[in-house]
């Protein structure tokens, strides 16, 4: 959406009052307690939609994380002094950015900084799922290996694979630039073709429909936002489009694969895997997916590097102070109404 022209805010005159949501970093939390009067979650339990909604009142900063529902009806019960939403994190689908608009709460979040650790545990699943290395793996944990074999533990070799990439921004990027190093062959989808200058360097071909990426694929890999369009993208018709054998890899969403469909086509042999960092309902996962002996499940970690955390904080310090200072935030996610 186009930016509003905003008239120079004034500089705040105090120190604001930042509630934070959960524990960050603990460097980050001690930068925040010397600038601010800062309210933090040592504990780090999850705030409940109560005591959300209580923050919001008390506020003139919150910072929320993705475990934070912030919808148009916890907006609309804010305090009038709750001008900045600075979340933690670059997904702000959690956040009803229309309304807070309305309420002329800016809010921003913290891109780029997981990018390169995004992409390294996507690549970590892109080599493990064809390898089969969980399944390797509890294999010698269960004491049941009996030794090298030549016809045992068969995987499938890399290159010359293709490797499908939903979603060509940072993330899908920085995978693409990882995955020639495996020999893999780069197709990919985007709302939007990148230049050619991009495709050029990075060896990577455009593929104008999903679907056609995705019957083409050995391995598919999901690097989109999640949004309206977006939700159960990966759906059973497309699910039912990918080769027998090709396998799905998710660090983005888990609502972007319609579930059960996947789990269908991992039990039915149609799949041969499936490396998943990321999950719809959230700390739950589906006993389906445990079961499966080559589904790689991991929690949530993709941006959970000690580097990654530490920038995103200091992004989210910077977005205050600019704040502050009547400037507008670097990392404004969607312009305040007038």
């Amino acid at each position: 959406m186009p930016h509003e022209h905003i008239p120079p805010r004034k500089p705040i005159d105090h120190k604001p009052r930042v509630i934070v949501t959960r524990h960050l970093m603990p460097d980050v939390e001690q930068r925040i307690s010397e600038l601010f009067d800062a309210t933090l979650n040592v504990d780090d339990v999850p705030l409940t939609r109560d005591q959300l909604i209580a923050a919001m009142q008390e506020a003139d900063v919150l910072v929320p994380t993705l475990t934070d529902t912030i919808d148009a009806e916890l907006i609309d019960q804010a305090g009038d002094q709750l001008r900045l939403i600075a979340n933690f994190g670059a997904g702000t689908e959690h956040i009803d950015l229309a309304a807070a608009a309305k309420r002329r709460i800016i809010v921003t979040n913290t891109p780029g900084v997981f990018t390169d650790d995004t992409a390294d545990l996507a690549m970590m699943l892109i080599i493990g799922v064809p390898r089969r290395v969980r399944e390797g793996v509890a294999l010698i944990r269960r004491h049941n290996w009996t030794g090298w074999a030549p016809s045992r533990m068969l995987g499938r070799r890399l290159g010359g694979k293709t490797l499908g990439i939903v979603g060509m921004g940072r993330i899908g990027q920085a995978v693409a630039h990882r995955a020639r190093a495996f020999g893999l062959e780069v197709a990919y989808h985007n709302r939007k073709r990148l230049p050619e200058a991009i495709e050029r360097m990075l060896h990577a071909r455009y593929v104008e429909t999903l679907d056609d990426l995705v019957a083409e694929a050995d391995i598919l890999t999901l690097h989109c936002p999640l949004n309206e369009e977006t939700h159960w993208l990966i759906d059973e018709r497309r699910i039912g489009l990918m080769k027998p054998g090709a396998s799905l890899i998710n660090t983005a969403r888990g609502e972007v694969i319609n579930q059960d469909a996947l789990i269908a086509a991992l039990h039915s042999g149609h799949l041969a895997g499936a490396g998943l960092d990321v999950y719809p309902d959230e700390p739950n996962v589906d006993e389906r997916l445990l079961e499966h002996p080559n589904v790689m499940t991991l929690p949530h970690i993709a941006s959970a590097t000690a580097e990654g955390r530490e920038a995103s904080g200091e992004k989210v310090i910077a977005n205050i102070r600019f704040w502050m200072d009547g400037h507008r935030p670097p990392d404004q996610v969607f312009e305040a109404l007038v």
